[in-house]
């Protein structure tokens, strides 16, 4: 009987640890897989700290009442999401931040990149559901909009990159300190999320995302009273990743599709903030 009763725990130990690793926190396939690419960018802005945050990137117009903020992709502060970063300052002469969301842990490191182990892979999905985890950070993102509105700003707006378009979209529903958000090539796509928006949504896709969940949220907020402020674009020959860390700017369809979605979110910002 107690060798019976040993078995039986040890199988139940083997389950919970299974279920435990095996817990998917981003489904996307290519975001889990694609790697960042170096890039010699040098960034315009500086570090700061601000609000809660000890490290922020700041770039811009500093006598700006436009505010914008980025949410970085899993890489955190990798060049080519600073030069998005810089570009739209310059676009829009507006002031723009990207608090390090990770504080006080740290990106998800690159030599584990793409995860090929099933520990490297467990620890990603580990990653998504605890420093990375949407829902805590978009609390942490909705803090720091209220302090920009708290400040000079009068207009505020919201961008997310993969991973960081999920909790930027999550930002945007009743009581939201934002006028505007959008979303670079997302991560856990979700109809629900962008049901609740009460401001305008700007959401550009590549072909790695499920075309089914990037209608059906273009679709919902086609129905908004803030619907002719929306912008939409399926950029189906890039890849998940190609305006942020993982984008390579030494290949020229990619620099050219690079220059047209942050050109499209300067527009989509100028519209939806006026």
């Amino acid at each position: 009987m107690l060798s019976r009763i040993l078995l039986f725990n040890r199988h139940l130990s083997r389950a919970r640890m299974s279920t435990v690793v095996g817990t998917i926190h981003n489904d996307n396939n290519a975001c889990c897989t694609i790697p960042p690419v170096e890039s010699n960018y040098e960034p315009k802005g500086t570090y700061k700290p601000y609000g809660d945050f000890q490290k922020v990137y700041v770039t811009g117009d500093e006598s700006s009442d436009t505010a914008i903020v980025t949410v970085f992709d899993i890489f955190g502060f990798y060049p080519q999401t600073l030069q998005g970063a810089d570009l739209i300052a310059s676009s829009l002469k507006a002031k723009v931040y990207m608090p390090d969301f990770f504080e006080p842990k740290e990106a998800f490191p690159n030599e584990k990149y793409p995860p090929v182990t099933r520990e490297d892979k467990a620890e990603l999905q580990a990653f998504f559901g605890t420093t990375a985890k949407p829902d805590v950070t978009s609390a942490k993102l909705t803090k720091f909009g209220r302090l920009l509105r708290d400040g000079k700003a009068k207009k505020v707006g919201a961008y997310g990159l993969c991973w960081g378009a999920k909790v930027t979209i999550c930002t945007g529903g009743e009581n939201t300190p934002f006028d505007a958000v959008a979303m670079l090539h997302p991560a856990m796509l979700s109809v629900e999320d962008a049901a609740q928006l009460t401001i305008p949504l700007a959401i550009y896709a590549s072909k790695d995302e499920p075309v089914d969940k990037y209608n059906g949220i273009v679709d919902a907020v086609s129905k908004k009273p803030f619907a002719s402020k929306n912008d939409s674009k399926n950029y189906t020959n890039m890849f998940h990743g190609w305006a942020g860390a993982r984008g390579d700017l030494e290949n020229e369809e990619n620099k050219k599709e690079f220059k047209d979605v942050y050109e499209r979110l300067a527009n989509f910002f100028a519209n939806a903030l006026t």
